[in-house]
């Protein structure tokens, strides 16, 4: 496990990039954005997915986010629109 706090930064970041890009980052950008190693950022990904214990997972076999509380990385019935602008997809 990751420093608490990683994990948390990690959490906020990836929520972040949901806001402006209207999906997840993968690891390698986490990592960017986190000033960290690949394999450090995907750590922290998975402590931020297990902390948050509910609404947050990983597409099956995959390092890949399927959805992070309240977004959903795969596109759902769920449409979510701000100002009339569509780029998101809730739970």
């Amino acid at each position: 496990m990751t420093d608490p706090t990683l994990a948390q930064r990690a959490y906020t970041t990836i929520l972040l990039h949901f806001v402006d890009h209207g999906r997840s980052p993968h690891y390698t950008e986490l990592a960017l954005a986190l000033g960290i190693s690949t394999e450090e950022a995907r750590q922290a990904q998975d402590d931020a997915i297990q902390g948050a214990q509910i609404g947050c997972w990983k597409s099956p076999q995959t390092d890949y986010i399927g959805s992070i509380a309240p977004f959903s990385n795969i596109p759902t019935q769920y449409l979510i629109s701000v100002d009339g602008v569509q780029k998101w997809y809730g739970q």
